[in-house]
């Protein structure tokens, strides 16, 4: 099997078995959706204008987006995403999505030059070689107009680290030499067939997400912490049901999203960069 078709052939398989249509719907999940809606909207120009979600997963993004008034192109190498998608672009039919497609981040059949905006909220840890990932960093840039942003999402390097202590994962020793493979060089392997260890990834030192996105040509917007440190936050739970609390949290998380020194911390951390 080719190396593009075995990375392939590992992502569907996960999600095949993964739920990933409502991960963004739980608390922690609502915090990361909220959050990259606010960085989104911190760049992105007003409508009209043409936006690629490349590896949009099942449209919650690409229906936000549409509903405000984007033309929207989602594109990702599964094919339960894509229905999945499509259907939720159908249940929207004023705005729907402009096109759902399987597709590969690395090969994008869109002409040069004709999109404002090209989110990868999730090649760039799927795609575990260096050159995988530069690959669809130039891809994305290719496909922008001058001026057009690309929002890089990646896992960070310290996340399984800290989801094991929190979790109590740490004292499984499986799952202390999968700490130590991200610790030591990003490289996230799951020997097992449990889910909570999730599948073969890359999780990104926030210095490394930075210089793989300028390694592409881009000029770098920010670099910006998702979640940053919510999780330390008690009963979270009881918290994010009330409005009030919720909104300052968020406000407290914007307020120290780009701090260096927590940059790791944050479970994802996101790399803005524009086509100059």
């Amino acid at each position: 099997m080719k190396q593009a078709d075995k990375i392939i052939n590992t992502v569907v398989t996960y999600y095949n078995q993964y739920n990933e249509q409502t991960r963004l719907s739980n608390h922690w999940g609502q915090v990361e959706f909220l959050r990259t809606q606010t960085i989104i909207k911190h760049y992105l120009k007003h409508p009209p204008a043409v936006i690629l979600d490349v590896g949009g997963a099942a449209g919650r993004y690409a229906c936000w987006l549409a509903q405000a008034g984007y033309e929207v192109h989602l594109i990702d190498p599964v094919p339960l995403h894509v229905q999945q998608a499509q259907t939720a672009s159908e249940a929207q039919p004023g705005t729907p999505i402009a096109s759902c497609s399987v597709g590969d981040a690395r090969l994008l059949t869109f002409d040069t030059s004709v999109a404002d905006a090209v989110l990868l909220l999730g090649p760039l840890y799927h795609l575990v070689a260096a050159q995988d990932r530069a690959q669809a960093l130039s891809e994305a840039y290719r496909v922008l107009k001058r001026g057009g942003y690309v929002f890089a999402a990646g896992i960070s390097r310290f996340a399984s680290t800290i989801d094991g202590l929190d979790t109590g994962h740490f004292l499984d020793p499986t799952f202390q030499k999968i700490m130590q493979g991200d610790l030591k060089n990003g490289q996230h392997r799951n020997p097992t067939d449990n889910p909570a260890y999730f599948t073969d990834t890359f999780f990104h030192h926030p210095d490394e997400l930075r210089a793989e996105v300028a390694g592409a040509g881009f000029e770098i917007a920010g670099l910006l912490a998702i979640e940053g440190i919510s999780y330390m936050m008690k009963d979270f739970d009881k918290n994010w049901e009330v409005e009030s609390h919720r909104k300052l949290m968020l406000e407290i998380i914007g307020s120290i999203e780009r701090e260096p020194s927590l940059l790791g911390a944050s479970p994802h951390i996101m790399c803005v960069g524009t086509k100059v």
